[in-house]
């Protein structure tokens, strides 16, 4: 069954932001995109349509200061500011239930949401994310995390400099028309945010233990996806989600990276749909 993706503006917040939507659009349970870095809710189209397809209300929307939404005055670029806004984004659209499908920074901002409201959380999909015991930051997140060197960084990202830096690890090669978007939306606001970002985060990992400690015994229906070849989270953290959500199916894509979405769009996709539909079966 097809769907069609509404495209609309939701006004949440302090700020008007973009909005991907279909399915079911009264329902109270929904199928949730969050999108990371550098990223936006044009990320997750295919995606709202096949969760979409499958009979579910799915939507995405663009974070603060990615994609075309602009933050409000005085908005937090941390994970708690982000995580507040995808509980307020949430209650304005009535979702009462999320099935989340998160990926990059978008697991630690909607983690933290489901560590404030459990009993909202129906399944989770990690897509190279989740929790990361032991994890250091990689060498592009240093930088950013490095005052005036993170700035000069982002001063010089061209768009073929853009382009190179995206895919000189990625065995596949991520499609052009993905990475050109992505560039179109890293403008001056975007490349601040992920700034404050990265900096207002010193220890990506160490919420995993008390976080699991919390949901593990809930054993919420879970699926882990990973690419094989991520240069920036490794594919070893992908059982690990079993720490939290031990019933978690984990894949391991062999010929993906960071993005495999995008590098294996068709795999993904079958997968979040067959996870989707057994549990509405």
């Amino acid at each position: 069954m097809s769907a069609t993706v509404l495209r609309s503006r939701l006004e949440v917040a302090g700020t008007r932001t973009r909005l991907l939507q279909a399915g079911p659009a009264e329902a109270s349970e929904a199928v949730v995109f969050v999108h990371g870095n550098p990223g936006s809710a044009e990320d997750w189209e295919r995606l709202v349509t096949a969760a979409a397809g499958a009979g579910l209300r799915a939507l995405a929307f663009d974070l603060p200061d990615f994609g075309e939404t602009v933050a409000p005055a005085g908005f937090e670029h941390d994970v708690p500011g982000y995580a507040t806004f995808l509980g307020e984004a949430l209650a304005a659209l009535g979702v009462q239930r999320a099935h989340l499908v998160l990926h990059d920074f978008g697991g630690p901002i909607g983690l933290v949401w489901t560590a404030m409201n459990p009993e909202a959380l129906a399944s989770v999909t990690l897509i190279d994310t989740g929790i990361l015991p032991g994890y250091k930051w990689h060498r592009l997140a240093r930088i950013w995390r490095t005052p005036i060197v993170g700035e000069l960084f982002q001063a010089t990202a061209t768009r073929s400099a853009f382009r190179f830096l995206l895919n000189r690890n990625e065995p596949r090669g991520l499609p052009r028309e993905f990475v050109d978007q992505m560039y179109d939306h890293y403008d001056r606001r975007t490349r601040k945010a992920v700034l404050a970002l990265y900096r207002a985060t010193d220890d990506p990992g160490s919420a995993a233990a008390g976080y699991s400690e919390l949901m593990a015994p809930r054993d919420v229906p879970a699926l882990v996806i990973w690419g094989e070849h991520d240069a920036y989270l490794p594919s070893s953290f992908a059982t690990r989600q079993r720490e939290a959500f031990p019933s978690a199916d984990v894949h391991v894509l062999p010929a993906s990276g960071h993005w495999p979405y995008a590098d294996d769009p068709e795999t993904v996709e079958r997968l979040l749909v067959e996870f989707l539909s057994g549990l509405t079966t």
